[in-house]
């Protein structure tokens, strides 16, 4: 990796600024989901249609966002990974570990200024740059990887942890999205019975096809990787991707289907499909652009998994298009809201 690529990385992975994306997340989702929740209304053609829109993807955004935002944290909870340390004592950390650091060494005027600034705010990839190059020797290196942590590889005892983590994370907003459909149909007079197969078949179709089996094809990918003692980032990148096409992307869509029409089907039987009858293979869901679009949450799978911590507080945001879709029921453009 060369030097650049590295600053970059530094850059991006200071707890700080970590812990600054992971605040700004809910006020931008927020704020994207006011957006279109206004575009909806307005391209509603009747006032009574503007007033369903409006009602509907108000409350099935509010259910998938609130999720979403809450998601990491149950995750947390459920799986016993370590906890986010929050801003105030991340700055006690810094404040401490740069004050002792300061007190063994001598540093120049430049240096220490930023590292004064490093305490509380977030280095500019320059002003890092400077550190690493002024800073030398055995303390130095290890008092920077402690103040900006190098991405560490998952170990294979640690892959299913982390993808029973991420798994929980990318379950939860689907099941809010579900809810907040139901609400959404409620509160707008629609037939929710009807409606909830499409529901619960798209929430299957996006946690499996789109979240779940991709984490599984990653983390399988990473062991034959970690078995064969290959240690290189770029290699278990490109693996885990082809884990993520062989299991999520080929496989995972008509896994999904097969689950919609041998079970989902048959327990929430309706209108559309009455027991003792055949169920129709046109209502199979198909994969389209938005939903390869989807699969960049398996980019961040791989870089989280690859010790990218910046890559974190992003995971609500592509979840939340997920659980969305599920609380519509999507079903090929039959888009319910």
């Amino acid at each position: 990796m060369s030097s650049s690529l590295k600053i970059v990385g530094k850059y991006l992975d200071q707890p700080i600024l970590v812990e600054k994306l992971r605040k700004a997340v809910p006020i931008g989702l927020s704020a994207c989901a006011a957006v279109y929740t206004l575009d909806k209304t307005v391209q509603a053609p009747t006032s009574e249609k503007k007033k369903k829109a409006f009602i509907r993807n108000g409350l099935i955004l509010g259910a998938t966002i609130a999720s979403a935002l809450a998601a990491p944290r149950i995750a947390t909870a459920i799986t016993g990974k370590k906890a986010v340390t929050p801003f105030k004592e991340l700055v006690r950390e810094n404040t401490k570990l740069i004050d002792e650091f300061v007190r063994k060494n001598q540093t120049g005027n430049e240096v220490g200024r930023i590292l004064q600034k490093a305490k509380s705010k977030v280095l500019a990839p320059k002003e890092i740059l400077t550190l690493t190059g002024e800073l030398k020797g055995k303390d130095s290196k290890e008092f920077l990887d402690k103040l900006i942590p190098p991405p560490e590889n998952v170990s294979s005892k640690d892959i299913f942890s982390e993808i029973g983590w991420l798994s929980i994370v990318g379950a939860i907003p689907v099941v809010g999205g579900v809810i907040g459909g139901i609400a959404a149909d409620k509160a707008t007079g629609a037939n929710w019975r009807k409606r909830l197969p499409d529901k619960i078949k798209e929430g299957s179709y996006q946690y499996l096809a789109n979240i779940f089996l991709c984490n599984v094809g990653a983390g399988a990918a990473l062991g034959i990787l970690e078995k064969n003692n290959i240690q290189s980032r770029m290699a278990r990148g490109l693996g885990m991707i082809a884990g993520i096409i062989l299991t999520g992307v080929i496989g995972g869509s008509k896994i999904a289907n097969y689950i919609g029409d041998k079970f989902i089907n048959p327990v929430l039987c309706n209108e559309r499909y009455p027991k003792g009858k055949k169920h129709k293979h046109h209502d199979e869901r198909t994969p389209e652009l938005i939903d390869i679009g989807l699969h960049t949450d398996d980019i961040a799978t791989v870089s989280l998994l690859s010790g990218l911590k910046w890559i974190e507080p992003a995971l609500p945001i592509l979840y939340t298009v997920s659980g969305y879709r599920a609380g519509i029921g999507y079903r090929n453009h039959r888009d319910k809201a």
